[in-house]
């Protein structure tokens, strides 16, 4: 009763074990177990009947079919009282022996059997969750093709190294994630983002582990490999649900010592005022602390596991709990609810400066860049074969832009902040058509030479994901380095219900750290590394699955599909978990407090008890795991 989830269970076991039938991962041991518990019920029963002047023979077959069919429970009481702990398992081992001490032989053993059943039960819901986690283990090979020159060759997966090209034919698992550098297909990846439909693939696009590769030859150069990889993920995921408890989990734990304290509690009281033994051992058989004990740390696990199958990875029951409570949203702009890949759309040089020679400039200065403004461009000067020269100095300035010395010129590209003479950027520089996209201000020798726009375009998934949040009480707050005019263009689009524009990473900090010290509870959605000091400090840091290591490391939870929609989902599971977790403590205090005092009043039977006590239990364990994901497609 009330099983731990153990963490040393065998990964490749929880795997291999995830086709069998349900109701077919029953123990052998446990099922014999009960079915003798029921024949030494029966023969007592009979004996009691038809052979009543036999005693001894009566207490023998009670005393044998109570010790094997106790057993676990009396190994589980054992490691209970090592620990100083009082348990469920415990206090009915305790009510069994003490209705056998009165007589009550058969109703025992009648108690032990529902016991054994309940356990059954339990351990298989327990299972599913494992199981329900683990779902992607046994879809990964051992071995891979692993492409040298024009060699093929096959080595372990556990010797992989990033870099290396792997070829993936039609109908295999794709065993890392990777770039496509080479091939066309179509990938089925639901069991990593959540995408129903297969993502048609090409040059250049991102896969990764554990997705089936439907029906073209790739070649893929690895990016994540191992732990860092989606597949990695998942198994520091598991281990780290099963390993760590949320905080609920700790008061459900509290909780169900309190309502067995208190059935003992009550039992005495029962006794001491009613002299009637019977009913004392009834109040303890009635109480039943299972249901929460167990339900909780299943909903947990069966919440992580439908986030994973939804395309998110949440990183411990004790963030999903978290989420379950947040009320603001802060996005980061590019890369976030942008594609962050923006677009040269237009370049305006100064007089005296031609297009091409701002944009080569521009981009040689940014050719050391990580930012996606820096990469758009290099890539736009690439595509128009322009001439890029690599500078012999190169320093980035988070929140402001770049300076790069470049043919011996010192160059400047960033925002508005680095043209030293506003007045520099006169009128005849604007240009309404481009007022709302991205500028990027370039200067050579402090002197102002041009400026270039660029356009992101928004993720589909942004706006329907944005209005799902809103819909669920949540506030949501788009921070950006942005100009102001440029937010709120994209803030009108998405709707959003607060913005912020031309902000540097601390100040970024600075509203994050405002918003809790009222009291908010935050999480805030980023990708880039200048997000990663903001993702720590909210309450949830939310990293998109094209986001960088860092921010992916410093995030609680990360979205690997990148979509929007399905952090909206995610949101709205939490709390489901959460309302389900409520219900099951107060329908648990409710039905023992109920049995107890018809208990003590005598009106239930020992047997009606334990009835009340299993199906209670079993209502509530179940009730956690209608939280648990379907199995899916292969």
């Amino acid at each position: 009763m009330a099983k731990v989830l153990e963490t040393n269970d065998s990964i490749e076991n929880i795997a291999n074990a995830q086709d069998v039938n349900f109701f077919s991962r029953i123990k052998r041991g446990d099922l014999v177990r009960v079915f003798i518990t029921i024949i030494f019920a029966v023969f007592v029963g009979m004996l009691e009947i038809f052979v009543v002047s036999k005693i001894q023979l009566l207490i023998l077959a009670t005393l044998i079919g109570l010790i094997y069919g106790c057993w676990p429970i009396i190994i589980e009481s054992y490691d209970d009282l090592k620990q100083r702990k009082m348990s469920m398992d415990l206090s009915m081992l305790i009510a069994i022996a003490a209705a056998a001490a009165i007589g009550q032989w058969v109703t025992s053993l009648i108690i032990t059997t529902f016991v054994l059943v309940a356990d059954i039960l339990e351990d298989l819901c327990m299972d599913r969750g494992k199981i329900a986690l683990n779902d992607l283990m046994s879809f990964l090979p051992k071995t891979v093709k692993v492409k040298n020159g024009e060699k093929v060759s096959s080595m372990p997966l556990s010797d992989v190294s990033v870099g290396q090209i792997i070829v993936i034919s039609p109908g295999e698992q794709i065993p890392v994630d990777g770039i496509v550098v080479d091939g066309h297909s179509n990938v089925d990846q639901s069991r990593i983002t959540g995408e129903s439909l297969p993502v048609d693939v090409v040059k250049g696009a991102t896969v990764y582990a554990g997705a089936l590769n439907e029906n073209g030859a790739l070649e893929v150069k690895t990016k994540r490999v191992g732990k860092s990889s989606s597949y990695g993920q998942i198994i520091e995921t598991v281990r780290k649900s099963q390993a760590d408890q949320a905080p609920v989990q700790h008061l459900a734990d509290k909780f169900a010592a309190f309502l067995v304290y208190t059935a003992i509690v009550g039992a005495c009281i029962t006794w001491i005022f009613t002299k009637n033994l019977h009913s004392a051992i009834d109040v303890i058989i009635v109480a039943g602390a299972c249901g929460i004990a167990a339900g909780t740390p299943l909903a947990m696990l069966a919440v992580i596991a439908r986030a994973a199958r939804n395309g998110a990875f949440v990183k411990g029951g004790a963030y999903m709990e978290a989420l379950a409570h947040i009320d603001t949203l802060f996005f980061d702009k590019t890369g976030t609810l942008t594609r962050g890949t923006p677009e040269v759309v237009a370049v305006l040089p100064m007089n005296g400066v031609s297009e091409e020679q701002l944009l080569s400039l521009a981009a040689s200065a940014e050719l050391r860049s990580e930012h996606p403004l820096g990469k758009a461009l290099v890539n736009s000067a690439k595509a128009k074969q322009l001439q890029i020269t690599s500078p012999t100095s190169f320093s980035s300035n988070a929140g402001i832009g770049v300076i790069a010395l470049v043919d011996g010129l010192r160059i400047q590209v960033g925002n508005a902040s680095i043209v030293k003479n506003s007045e520099q950027i006169n009128e005849q520089m604007l240009n309404k058509k481009y007022q709302h996209e991205s500028i990027v201000y370039v200067t050579s020798e402090d002197k102002f030479i041009g400026k270039i726009y660029l356009a992101d375009e928004l993720r589909e998934t942004s706006f329907n994901g944005i209005q799902a949040i809103k819909k669920l009480g949540i506030h949501v707050v788009m921070l950006t380095g942005d100009l102001s005019n440029t937010a709120n263009a994209i803030a009108g689009k998405l709707q959003i219900d607060e913005v912020h524009s031309e902000l540097l990473p601390e100040d970024k900090l600075g509203l994050i750290d405002k918003a809790r010290n009222v009291g908010s509870k935050v999480a805030m959605v980023g990708d880039g590394i200048n997000d990663a000091p903001a993702l720590a400090h909210a309450n949830i840091g939310v990293a998109m699955g094209n986001g960088t290591d860092l921010t992916r490391d410093s995030a609680q939870l990360i979205l690997v599909s990148s979509n929007l929609t399905d952090l909206s989902t995610l949101l709205m599971l939490a709390k489901h978990a959460q309302n389900i977790v409520r219900f099951n403590f107060v329908g648990t205090l409710i039905v023992d407090a109920l049995g107890m005092l018809l208990a003590a009043f005598g009106i239930l039977t020992p047997i009606l008890a334990a009835l009340i006590h299993v199906i209670s239990e079993s209502v509530f364990i179940l009730n956690s795991a209608r939280l648990l994901p379907g199995r899916g497609k292969k």
